[in-house]
């Protein structure tokens, strides 16, 4: 039945994301949307390490990834600009497109 099974997890204890739907879903993202940057988000004690891709409008998606490089060459397999979130922060146009959206 396998209710107690236990699922893998990352270092950072969280469920280990299915990568290839990930990649599949960031694909997509990337491929129907103008302008798009990745920026890659560090593990923290509750999350494993993300990468967020944000297009030109704002709109932004995020997905959990196993590993920090992972998540930069994934960024640059997708061919577009890929930075680390902790030297460059986020672009303003993200934080205003959620604000546009919280708003409706």
């Amino acid at each position: 039945m396998g209710l107690f099974r236990r699922r893998p997890r990352s270092s950072a204890g969280e469920p280990i994301s299915d990568s290839k739907a990930a990649r599949t879903h960031l694909q997509q993202f990337a491929s129907t949307r103008r302008g798009v940057e990745a920026y890659v988000e560090p593990p923290t004690n509750v999350t494993a390490p993300t990468i967020v891709l944000v297009a030109w409008d704002g709109e932004w998606t995020r997905r959990a990834v196993r590993t920090r490089d992972e998540a930069f060459e994934l960024g640059n397999s997708l061919g577009v600009p890929t930075y680390d979130v902790q030297a460059t922060g986020y672009p303003s146009r993200m934080r205003e497109w959620t604000s546009r959206q919280r708003k409706r």
